[in-house]
């Protein structure tokens, strides 16, 4: 007996096609963005391997999204790109956070990492880097370099979009 693609596609039926965000109340819109988040966070737990940027990107922008203020933290990994640990280092105000290359450098090597992604959100729900991001990206990337630490990438996030410094060649 063959299994045809209708007959697979009935039985795994979506129950969320069709819905509509507008159709949502608040308590319901809540609840879903608690079940992506713990959907994500599940993808993003120690031990897991990181398998696509954009479910990285995904998953910070739900952790972030609901953030008045900034937020640097970083996704420390093994050398096989697994996780290790997910932390948030530093937290500042509505546009601007201090980060202190001592303290990432510190982390990592307690963890043992290998390589690490940075993020950090933007509340004002622009997601584009400023010179001081770029600078403060290059002064970790140069302490990291000291052992042997690899920057993979940072992430600026906002409720709406992301911006990967990898994809636009600033790191």
């Amino acid at each position: 007996m063959t299994t045809t693609a209708s007959t697979v596609a009935k039985k795994t039926k979506d129950r969320f096609d069709g819905f509509l965000l507008t159709e949502l109340n608040d308590a319901e819109k809540q609840s879903l963005k608690a079940l992506a988040l713990t959907l994500l966070a599940e993808q993003h737990q120690p031990g897991k391997t990181l398998t696509s940027p954009e479910e990285t990107r995904n998953y910070l922008r739900l952790r972030l999204a609901e953030y008045k203020n900034e937020v640097f933290g970083c996704v420390y990994l093994d050398n096989r790109h697994r996780i290790i640990d997910v932390a948030e280092l530093f937290h500042g105000t509505i546009d601007g956070a201090s980060v202190h290359p001592r303290v990432v450098v510190q982390q990592s090597l307690q963890l043992n990492a290998a390589a690490i992604i940075f993020y950090h959100n933007h509340p004002s729900g622009v997601a584009e880097p400023s010179h001081a991001d770029e600078a403060i990206t290059r002064r970790l990337k140069e302490a990291l370099a000291l052992v042997d630490v690899r920057v993979l990438d940072h992430f600026v996030v906002t409720a709406g979009e992301s911006v990967s410094f990898a994809a636009r060649g600033i790191l």
